[in-house]
């Protein structure tokens, strides 16, 4: 499964994110860097968006896939995420996105977009939900968001199975008496690719293909990526060198 970490208004920083990328692996990707000025975020170099980023405005978007059949997907979810990323923060982008599956088709998504005043999650599986979150550490996976969950048409099984890793990842990654955002981004990185948590899938030909670390603050965007499953890759620091 595609799995999101975060922790929203609980560190300084207002957002800090630990998320895997689950995809095929022969689909292109290419490593952060400045997408849009001021926006740090790996690129889909089939179609040309991203899953997950951040600006420096401290507006965090993040992507996973909603397990649901029966939608056209002409366009790529992955562009929605980029348009966020544009937005003037993340009311800005919730709105962005309601007119958005109006005007195109997209195939099913969970669609985090957070800053330091609102944490939104927009899920779409023909229909678009909306739910303004606490502040606190959520866990986002394929089929709900903090063990909630639904059951996969032609999978059923998958719904209540994913849903206790997600509940199972929370509960280990609830902040500890006096820990740094920092420090957590670390236990979340090392929860990511531990498969005690179900989180790093390696399956024929498809499976985790990367991770990243992000904290979305006003004073920039600190990111680290692990060009393969955090399992086996280690996590290196994106320079900011856009100066």
């Amino acid at each position: 499964m595609c799995t999101l970490t975060f922790a929203w208004q609980v560190f300084d920083a207002p957002v800090v994110a630990a998320a895997n990328r689950d995809e095929a692996h022969d689909r292109p990707s290419e490593p952060p860097a400045e997408l849009d000025p001021g926006v740090i975020a790996p690129r889909d170099a089939e179609a040309g968006g991203s899953w997950i980023g951040a600006t420096d405005d401290a507006l965090f978007v993040g992507l996973t896939n909603r397990w649901v059949d029966g939608l056209a997907g002409e366009r790529s979810r992955g562009l929605l995420v980029r348009d966020c990323l544009r937005a003037d923060g993340a009311e800005a982008a919730a709105r962005h996105v309601a007119d958005a599956t109006t005007e195109a088709e997209y195939d099913g998504f969970n669609l985090l977009v957070a800053d330091a005043t609102a944490a939104i999650l927009l899920e779409w599986d023909g229909r678009l939900t909306t739910t303004t979150l606490r502040p606190g550490v959520h866990v986002l996976g394929n089929v709900g968001i903090d063990g909630a969950f639904y059951e996969p048409p032609g999978r059923p099984e998958l719904g209540p199975e994913q849903a206790a890793d997600v509940r199972r990842l929370r509960d280990h990654l609830r902040p500890e008496p006096g820990e740094t955002g920092d420090a957590w981004r670390d236990r979340a990185a090392d929860a990511l690719g531990d498969h005690e948590f179900g989180a790093c899938v390696h399956d024929d030909g498809y499976g985790t293909v990367s991770a990243s670390l992000v904290t979305a603050d006003t004073d920039g965007v600190d990111y680290a990526f692990a060009d393969g499953p955090p399992c086996r890759t280690a996590f290196e620091r994106v320079p900011d060198d856009r100066v």
